[in-house]
């Protein structure tokens, strides 16, 4: 009886209190739906856990020369104690103070990556406060759950009477999933004029300091009439993006969240997984027709913090190459603004914090210290040129042999090939690009008019070439060039037994480094000679080897010593390598 009463209030309080909007949310006047980060720079970095420091130093060194259009970082107000994560996600105050730096480092964090040409999009937490009993937050705010001194008192937050405590139960309850607790955070009851009022002060804050976006946390277990409610009150017309997770079954859909800004479409993340792991990527061309949000109102990702850790999408530790691959996907195709998580090695403990408390490292094309930096890696930086070149260019030219195999162009400028097979995809593609040499943006970048990694001739519409296992190419015509490598030719005569392959791996990174994860796929087209071509720069020496991947993925090498070789001293120049297994 308790229960249902207070359903009642609650319901009461809810519609004196609602916004009178039941579309877009007016903001100035001016329509909230700002459904792309930045022009011609849509891509978004989720740097996960960094300390404002870091991102700073980044965004200058990096981010803005790269091409990056926003950086998210973590939640800016002071939250519980702890090293673990998740601490970030249990606010005690909205003192601009945390375990990433404090006030001053903030609004310097945000003026560098202006000055790089980078915008901030602010992770924020409208939904809960802390759900410790008690304690002392980051910057020395003393509370009790429910009593948060000179914020909240007990009545600003929800209290839904469910036995044994307050948290969610029946997820196909939506009075239930927006006003219980969620795992024991305090749950703001944001269908009250107070805490509405107090949400946008604390935004606005953010806003006077030049954040360009906001991430609504848990937006799901908030009703969308409180949410446009609380963002009517902002200063100024921001980037918007929700989490809106929706399960088979349940009342809250993605699509009540599309007046207020994107949202971060989940089903996404999981089709993306599915189909990279179980093998029918052909069934990614017309993401706009599955009854998802739509594209234009859509962010999307392969992989974020909470994914990353709990099974729920592809990550670094994914098999045969399929989160480099997926990525490379994501960043291609029409649908949907990406975000590129940037993270750190130990995420297979689910609650293991940053490593050096959040002072980022990253050198080169990858990370340092325990650092990932993903959006350091070649195929990704490569793969963001490709899609401030294209825009917003439809998807032509689609092409798909079988369910592993898929290639479309972005206009005509623009086109990628992605191979999720075990064997190399050779063939004549037909594009809409000019006619000329172009570089591969994903093997290496472009210097001068000349490709670091490979090249590739387009004549007369037609593109002649091979994709290796488990990999991709992307051509655009923002970097057109000829290659400055040597290329080899490798032929390799070796028997095998059917569910055999042969593959290719060595001492430097062209070669996969000795990593057998890496190794390169060789084609049996004309067995029992087995051949690859492979483009390594100029002048460089290098040790190698042949390995058979068995049927039950095992590996076996063959014998000693490792074979040596090295490149000729001209760009452009090829080689012959014949060997025999032994």
């Amino acid at each position: 009886m308790m229960f249902a009463i207070l359903n009642l209030l609650a319901a009461a309080i809810r519609v004196a209190g609602a916004s009178a909007s039941t579309g877009s949310v007016l903001i100035d006047g001016q329509d909230i739906k700002s459904r792309t980060p930045d022009g011609s720079k849509g891509v978004i970095i989720q740097l996960f856990e960094w300390t404002w420091d870091s991102v700073a130093r980044e965004c200058t060194e990096f981010i803005g020369p790269s091409g990056y259009g926003f950086v998210q970082v973590s939640p800016a107000q002071e939250h519980v104690q702890g090293d673990q994560w998740w601490t970030d996600y249990q606010p005690v105050s909205y003192t601009l103070a945390s375990k990433r730096g404090n006030r001053s480092q903030f609004q310097n964090m945000v003026n560098a990556c202006h000055s790089a040409g980078v915008k901030v999009i602010a992770d924020t937490i409208f939904n809960h406060m802390a759900g410790s009993d008690s304690g002392t937050g980051v910057a020395g705010s003393s509370f009790t759950q429910y009593n948060y001194p000179g914020i909240y008192q007990t009545q600003d937050f929800h209290h839904c009477g469910l036995e044994p405590g307050d948290d969610i139960v029946n997820y196909s309850d939506r009075q239930e999933v927006q006003t219980c607790e969620l795992v024991n955070l305090a749950d703001l009851a944001t269908d009250t004029e107070y805490v509405r009022g107090r949400l946008a002060q604390y935004a606005n804050d953010l806003l006077s300091l030049g954040v360009d976006g906001l991430r609504l946390d848990a937006a799901k277990h908030i009703p969308a009439t409180d949410l446009e409610n609380i963002v009517s009150r902002l200063s100024r017309k921001p980037y918007i993006t929700q989490e809106v997770i929706f399960g088979d079954g349940e009342p809250i859909l993605p699509s009540e969240y599309t007046g207020i800004g994107d949202v971060q479409e989940f089903r996404y993340t999981t089709a993306v997984k599915n189909a990279f792991l179980s093998g029918n990527i052909a069934g990614l061309q017309n993401l706009d027709s599955n009854g998802w949000v739509s594209g234009d109102q859509a962010n999307i990702f392969v992989a974020n913090h909470d994914t990353e850790r709990n099974g729920d999408s592809l990550n670094n530790n994914s098999p045969s190459n399929t989160y480099v691959t997926a990525t490379i996907f994501s960043i291609a195709h029409p649908y949907g603004t990406p975000t590129i998580l940037s993270s750190y090695v130990g995420f297979t403990d689910k609650d293991a914090g940053s490593p050096d408390g959040g002072a980022a490292t990253c050198s080169g094309t990858g990370g340092t210290n325990g650092w990932l930096c993903q959006h350091r890696w070649i195929a990704f930086t490569g793969m963001v040129g490709f899609r401030n070149n294209v825009g917003t260019s439809p998807m032509t030219n689609w092409q798909s042999p079988q369910s592993q195999q898929i290639a479309f162009g972005r206009g005509s400028l623009g086109f990628v090939a992605i191979n999720n097979a075990d064997s190399a995809w050779t063939t004549t593609f037909t594009t809409s690009l000019p006619d000329g040499s172009y570089c591969d943006v994903i093997s290496g970048s472009i210097s001068d008019g000349k490709c670091n990694g490979s090249s590739f001739t387009v004549s007369d519409g037609s593109l002649s070439t091979t994709v290796p296992a488990r990999s991709a190419i992307a051509i655009h015509t923002g970097a057109r060039g000829t290659t400055t490598n040597a290329r080899l030719n490798f032929a390799e005569t070796a028997t095998t037994t059917f569910g055999e392959n042969i593959f290719l791996v060595g001492s430097i990174p062209q070669l996969g480094s000795w990593n057998t994860d890496l190794a390169i796929p060789l084609s049996s087209a004309t067995y029992p000679v087995w051949t690859v071509s492979v483009e390594i720069p100029p002048n460089t020496s290098f040790q190698y080897k042949f390995i058979r991947k068995e049927q039950d993925g095992s590996i076996v090498w063959e014998s000693d010593p490792n074979r040596q070789d090295e490149t000729p001293q001209a760009a452009g120049a090829t080689q012959d390598i014949a060997a025999t297994w032994r």
